[in-house]
């Protein structure tokens, strides 16, 4: 990162942080009318897109990212993001393989690698990057989110009732996790209602 845009690409970061994300993409686009070679920049930029969802915008500046600097983990992870979140499983592995080359066992990359492994059909390969990124953050609860909703996704209810209720501790808020634990529930109740 260049010194001269360090507190840019902080003001940029904390207006981020406060959903204030068009407002954080105009900080970088400053930044890019005088160096279009500042690589925080392009990630800064696709990472607020993706929060806003607009995932064309979001692979343009991450492109560009990519073309500043191909090894960069986080540009290769946030073009893996958007790939997954397009449900193009193939492009996201290969991108977020790329990143986890370049910045091995982070564990947000190697979540959104397990999940993109799983929903790609290679559901033990998912699993098991997701427990290793569970292992590397145990009170993530983006983490334990998903990989109990692949457990349920593979019928294992108990694994699943485990990590929503762990996710609950860590993140009393988090909705999806309290709608899947009523979920896992019901399916464990009716087939232990079916195996009696």
């Amino acid at each position: 990162m260049k010194d001269q845009y360090y507190h840019l690409l902080v003001q940029a970061e904390e207006l981020k942080m406060l959903n204030k994300h068009r407002e954080a993409i105009e900080v970088c686009q400053s930044i890019l009318l005088q160096d279009l070679n500042v690589l925080e920049a392009y990630e800064e930029i696709g990472d607020n897109y993706i929060s806003l969802k607009a995932y064309t915008k979001a692979q343009k500046a991450l492109e560009k990212a990519l073309k500043v600097d191909r090894r960069s983990a986080n540009a290769n992870y946030l073009y893996g993001f958007v790939w997954s979140a397009l449900h193009e499983w193939d492009k996201a592995i290969k991108f977020l393989e790329f990143a986890n080359e370049f910045q091995a066992n982070h564990p947000e990359v190697l979540r959104c690698l397990g999940w993109a492994y799983f929903c790609s059909g290679l559901r033990k390969k998912g699993l098991a990057i997701l427990e290793r990124a569970l292992v590397l953050a145990p009170y993530d609860s983006y983490v334990l989110c998903d990989l109990g909703i692949c457990h349920l996704n593979d019928r294992s209810f108990e694994r699943a009732m485990d990590l929503f209720s762990k996710t609950l501790e860590v993140d009393p808020e988090n909705i999806k996790a309290r709608e899947c634990l009523k979920i896992a529930r019901m399916f464990q109740e009716g087939n232990m209602e079916s195996a009696s």
